[in-house]
């Protein structure tokens, strides 16, 4: 029997736009020479719309292959793409799940990293963007790039940044044109009303102040809150700023910060007055001078700390909700509720969340990822050389250990893959199927249980309902940020019914990324009355069902 393997499959882009044909390699590997059949198969949800086999003549060593295919002109998204290697009795040797997904702009289902490392030695970054292309990355925050929070950019090149890092435009520049050869936006961070001392010192009537008169400071008080309403000599002054990096820069948009407090201000006089509306001009103010320089492709996101003040920020003209999450929203349940809740106020736009946790809590990082994308959110948690971001402090991101990236690449793979019935254009069931999903043995479903439960978190599209099952089960601690060390009790065959059914059911599918085979398998199921009962195979962490209607 030959040893031959997948080494690797590897696509050029992080996604594709419509009418570009999809491509990608794929390198295989052998210890003696042999001819096997390639098998590589596209599909949309259940349907298979390319199949194609070509013998594959392997010698001793490696050998890669490029393929390229035209996806069709109707607005689908996600894609599967399945790789086997056979023999000519049609043996499977090896086998490789992926996806690829088309959009028209990246906002659309974002996948948002980041960088910290501008050093001017710096020389990998076509390398580190490679490692991010497997996770299928299609946006970057520049975090920390600029020469100041009052002035981002300056003739000195290299320059030290507020904390004394040495940095250099050119390597901004320079992963600024990798980023786009790999189809990835770069997003510079910025933050809405920060300013050094010297800054400060010059323009104190500038600023945002205490109710004692005293100004507020931030970070150490190496930087002052200033007054970022509509029409502050400040927000003047930023604005210009950001017209100003995106004239002489290439990046693609800006990406806002703010500090969560202070959420009232008071000005010279002693006048108070709160920031909700004043950070939503801000946006909106910002989003007018992004599309006057980068059209329909710019984008605008604004980092709502602690989920404040979602209620007006979200209806913005920002392009992606982005929620830094903090206390109170401390339990798995709350990762579930945000995305639901910002998904309605943002009428519908794609939503990113960052939660920062240590990689070596593999079950932390698994559930966070399974419970965010099921609900068709995003995480920023991945960057640089593929290292996890572990700190509201980018540049102390963490390694992830080996098992881990290649876990989490087949999560996103399957994010992607399923975005049509779990994805950012789908909507909740969430509420209209609260509890009505059980599972038999008496496992818990209640939505109020933060632990040992499994957390069934449902999607709803044109003709499918897809019932995440998530599982807490066995876990001492139903918290997203404190480190877990014990894996969720796994489940072996189960049976789920789901009542209140009205329509009539076609077809049931049941899939995983807890295995290296994430294509759909039908599944036994029985509909009687108005209920179903589903027969899963197994439950690890992450598993979807995925329910098609009769018309």
């Amino acid at each position: 029997m030959t040893s031959a393997t997948i080494q690797s499959l590897e696509f050029p882009k992080a996604f594709f736009k419509p009418g570009e044909a999809a491509q990608w390699v794929v390198t295989l590997k052998s210890d003696s020479p042999v001819t096997l059949d390639l098998v590589t198969t596209i599909t949309h949800i259940g349907d298979t719309l390319m199949s194609k086999r070509q013998p594959v003549s392997i010698d001793l060593g490696t050998f890669s292959v490029e393929s390229s295919w035209m996806p069709p002109a109707e607005p689908r998204r996600g894609y599967g793409l399945d790789i086997c290697l056979e023999t000519t009795d049609r043996t499977i040797v090896a086998s490789r799940s992926s996806s690829f997904d088309v959009l028209e702009r990246w906002t659309q289902n974002p996948r948002y990293g980041f960088l910290t490392d501008f050093s001017p030695e710096r020389s990998d970054g076509p390398q580190a963007l490679d490692t991010l292309l497997r996770y299928h990355i299609n946006g970057l925050q520049f975090y920390d790039w600029m020469y100041r929070h009052d002035q981002y950019l300056t003739q000195e090149d290299p320059y030290l940044d507020p904390l004394d890092r040495r940095l250099s435009i050119h390597t901004v520049e320079a992963l600024i044109d990798a980023a786009h050869e790999r189809g990835m936006a770069a997003m510079p961070y910025t933050a809405v009303y920060a300013a050094s001392i010297p800054f400060y010192e010059q323009h104190q009537d500038w600023a945002l102040y205490q109710p004692d008169g005293k100004p507020y400071f931030f970070g150490d008080n190496f930087l002052v809150i200033m007054d970022p309403r509509p029409d502050s000599p400040w927000t003047k002054h930023l604005l210009g700023e950001f017209s100003r990096i995106l004239a002489d820069t290439k990046f693609d948009g800006i990406h806002l910060d703010q500090y969560y407090s202070p959420q009232v201000g008071y000005d010279t006089q002693g006048n108070s007055y709160r920031l909700e509306q004043p950070l939503a001009d801000m946006i909106n103010s910002t989003k007018s001078i992004v599309t006057a320089a980068r059209g329909d492709e710019g984008a605008v996101i604004f980092n709502a700390v602690t989920n404040w003040p979602i209620e007006t920020v979200a209806p913005s003209r920002e392009d992606v909700v982005y929620i830094e999450v903090w206390p109170p929203y401390t339990f798995f349940n709350d990762l579930s509720l945000l995305i639901v809740q910002a998904q309605q106020l943002g009428g519908g736009k794609p939503v990113v969340i960052a939660a920062y946790i240590d990689p070596t809590f593999k079950t932390n990082a698994l559930l966070n990822d399974a419970i965010i994308f099921a609900n068709g959110g995003g995480h920023i948690e991945l960057g640089e050389r593929g290292d996890y971001l572990a700190d509201a402090y980018f540049p102390r991101y963490k390694t992830p250990s080996p098992e881990l990236g290649t876990i989490l690449q087949r999560y996103y793979e399957f994010a992607i893959r399923y975005q049509d019935v779990i994805g950012p254009q789908t909507r909740s069931g969430d509420y209209v199927y609260s509890g009505r999903i059980t599972l038999n043995q008496g496992i818990e479903t209640n939505p109020a249980m933060t632990r040992n439960r499994v957390m069934p978190v449902v999607r709803e599209s044109a003709d499918y309902t897809a019932v995440s099952l998530i599982n807490l089960l066995g876990l001492e601690s139903g918290e997203w940020a404190k480190g877990i060390v014990e894996e969720s009790t796994p489940l072996g065959s189960t049976n789920v019914k789901i009542s209140g059914v009205s329509g009539h059911v076609d077809q049931v599918w049941f899939s995983t990324p807890d295995t290296t085979d994430f294509t759909l398998q039908p599944v036994e199921f029985t509909q009687s009355d108005d209920f179903i009962t589903i027969t899963i195979p197994l439950l690890k962490f992450w598993d979807l069902i995925l329910i098609k209607w009769s018309k």
